[in-house]
């Protein structure tokens, strides 16, 4: 688990092919791997990645085609620069929210504005996230934990300040660019919740409109 507080900007230093996925090597820069371990868990843009070699200045890791398939790290390359967290621990403080590093979806930054010394940001999410995504809700993008300042349908809105524009790589998000999503970890298992008896059916994966109107909760 974590918190989306982000800790230090790395980089990708290798992506090898291995055995039909990838193994990468990520330097770390200013993170602190004094108290990490082999097998330990590191998140990456979001991802959670679990370190296979510790050379020193950075680690290995093993990336699964499921991890290339569902998140942007297929369009990563040797130079680019990524969000690094540790796992969280029991004395940890819970500066944003609680995280798993299971990315649900990627998203795309539709447009970048200034607003005073902030910067706002509008983010397109994929349809089926969409209902995940609340006003004023957390949201990860790329590990940082945020604030949902508005939404519009798959769009919502984020303002970003200063401290976050020069901590994470925020900073150099432009318009088509490509990040990684996990929506709040509460909404998932509401949804679940909900769907009851329901949940035991095969393919009961989540919330249709067709069960929402049979149990009463859309209104005309």
């Amino acid at each position: 688990m974590f918190t989306g507080i982000i800790e230090a900007i790395g980089s990708i230093r290798a992506m090898t092919p291995k055995g039909g996925d990838v193994r990468v090597y990520v330097a770390t820069g200013k993170l602190d791997l004094g108290d990490v371990k082999l097998g330990d868990s590191i998140a990456v843009n979001g991802v959670c990645l679990t370190a296979v070699e510790l050379p020193g200045d950075g680690f290995w890791a093993d990336v699964s085609r499921e991890t290339l398939a569902r998140t942007a790290f297929v369009d990563f390359k040797p130079g680019s620069a990524v969000n690094l967290e540790k796992a969280l621990t029991p004395t940890s403080r819970l500066g944003g929210h609680l995280v798993s590093g299971h990315v649900d979806g990627v998203g795309e930054i539709v447009s970048r504005a200034d607003n005073a010394r902030a910067v706002q940001f509008r983010v397109r999410a994929p349809r089926e996230l969409a209902k995940y995504i609340a006003h004023k809700g957390s949201i990860t993008v790329d590990g940082t934990s945020l604030t949902v300042n508005a939404v519009d349908g798959a769009e919502f809105e984020l303002t970003i300040v200063p401290h976050t524009l020069a901590e994470t790589i925020m900073v150099d998000y432009q318009a088509g660019r490509k990040v990684n999503l996990e929506v709040d970890l509460l909404a998932r298992y509401l949804e679940r919740l909900l769907l009851g008896d329901k949940a035991a059916e095969p393919k009961a994966s989540g919330l249709t409109e067709s069960f929402l109107a049979e149990h009463g909760y859309l209104k005309n």
